[in-house]
């Protein structure tokens, strides 16, 4: 045999042999990195998947008995929630719960009682008039008197008048008002507390029921003539009433006849921005009467409802300024016939019984048709409408009793000695 043939024979022999040992030693590798994959079952492990087939079914019918009880019958149509929301869906529940119920309660009295226009109106007054309410205040005050007093007598009476003298009421109202309540007293028919709250009140009421209410429209256009002392509130006042006209649908024009204040025309026209109407200016130093004529000349050009004058405030003891009003008033009648066909002068509450004599002197310059009595907010006293309506006979068209439009409010006389003296019983202070 050729050599050459030997040596390749077993040189690929031994290759085979190697081969094969390399084979065999790298196969235990294969099984571990197959682990990972999913064999087929085998038939020796049939028992093993047999076995573990109840434990699946078991993991399933698992939460049903983890489930919660049936809800009650008001939460029967709810879906049942999953087990993991559970919790969150009680715990939510019972964070609602005092919600709804809190509200359920203080509704209901609400609902049983709701509140009238007049008791809105009485109570909005009674908020305006705090300071008069106040324990220093006019209210506060009177009702000091009658504490721990079980029986009502003459020496009584004196110190009710000395209340109504100091809480500018004025001499000659106070007078009518203890008065009568003497007279009843001699009677017999004030024995109680509230009797004499009674009298009070009605007598009060009869005092200022002297008319007022809010301006009437009574021509197209009508013309009012706003007047007043320096720092009274006449531009302020203007601002508000047209602020509410125009709310009500009206047209309004506004006449800066405070031609002397560069702020009050500034002022004026910054109101009529905000209340969405006209307003007619002259430059400073004009003639105020001129201004005013062509205020009325527009507001008949346009078929404007109300004319809104404002006027220079003026002390009531200078007499050629008041003569000055009485000319303005005439140029109004020469642009409309009847013009001004209302005169408010406006009054500050906290002036007291001086308020009380600048009524004096501008009626007699002027036909007032109406007062506007402001910052009754900022007084204790209060009494000063009595005293203006009593000496003057001149009735209450607005009070200001805040700094908001809806401040303004039209004087009602009943409403407002409701809310100044209630009846000075605990069941009322209550109920306020």
């Amino acid at each position: 045999m050729d050599p050459i043939l030997i040596v390749v024979i077993v040189v690929v022999a031994l290759a085979a042999v190697w081969f094969l040992f390399l084979r065999k030693k790298e196969e235990p590798a294969l099984p571990e990195a197959e682990q990972s994959r999913p064999l087929p079952p085998k038939a020796a492990d049939k028992p093993s998947a047999a076995a573990k087939a109840p434990e699946k079914k078991e993991e399933k019918r698992a939460p049903e008995k983890a489930t919660p009880p049936p809800p009650p019958p008001s939460e029967k149509a709810k879906p049942a929630p999953a087990p993991a929301a559970a919790a969150e869906e009680e715990e939510e529940e019972e964070e609602e719960v005092p919600v709804e119920v809190e509200p359920a309660r203080g509704a209901a009295p609400k609902a049983q009682a709701p509140l009238s226009r007049r008791a809105k109106d009485v109570a909005g007054l009674r908020k305006g008039l705090t300071r008069a309410r106040e324990s220093e205040g006019f209210f506060g005050r009177l009702k000091a008197v009658f504490a721990g007093k079980k029986e009502i007598d003459p020496q009584l009476v004196e110190q009710i008048e000395e209340v109504l003298l100091t809480s500018d009421v004025g001499v000659k109202t106070t007078e009518g008002l203890v008065s009568s309540i003497k007279e009843s007293l001699s009677k017999g028919d004030l024995k109680s507390e509230d009797k004499v709250w009674e009298a009070l009140r009605a007598k009060a009421r009869e005092v200022v029921d002297i008319g007022g209410g809010g301006i009437a429209l009574s021509a197209s256009p009508t013309v009012v003539m706003v007047v007043g002392v320096n720092g009274s509130g006449k531009t302020t006042t203007i601002g508000k009433l047209a602020t509410r006209l125009t709310g009500e649908g009206k047209k309004v024009v506004l006449a800066a006849g405070d031609t002397f204040r560069a702020a009050a025309v500034q002022q004026l026209v910054a109101w009529s921005k905000r209340a969405g109407c006209e307003v007619v200016t002259g430059a400073d130093g004009a003639n105020a009467g001129a201004v005013l004529f062509d205020a009325v000349q527009k507001a008949k050009e346009i078929g404007a409802d109300v004319v809104l004058a404002d006027t220079a405030g003026r002390l009531h003891t200078k007499t050629n300024l008041m003569e000055e009003l009485k000319k303005i008033a005439r140029t109004m009648g020469k642009a409309l016939d009847g013009a001004p066909h209302e005169t408010l002068l406006v009054l500050d509450a906290t002036n007291g019984q001086n308020a009380t004599q600048q009524a004096a002197l501008f009626k007699e310059a002027l036909p007032l048709s109406g007062i506007v009595l402001t910052k009754l907010d900022g007084t204790a006293k209060g009494g000063v409408v009595l005293g203006i309506c009593a000496e003057h006979q001149i009735p209450i068209r607005y009070i200001g009793v805040g700094e908001r439009p809806d401040d303004l409010r039209d004087f009602n006389a009943e409403e407002f000695v409701e809310a100044l003296l209630g009846n000075g019983t605990e069941s009322e202070e209550k109920a306020a």
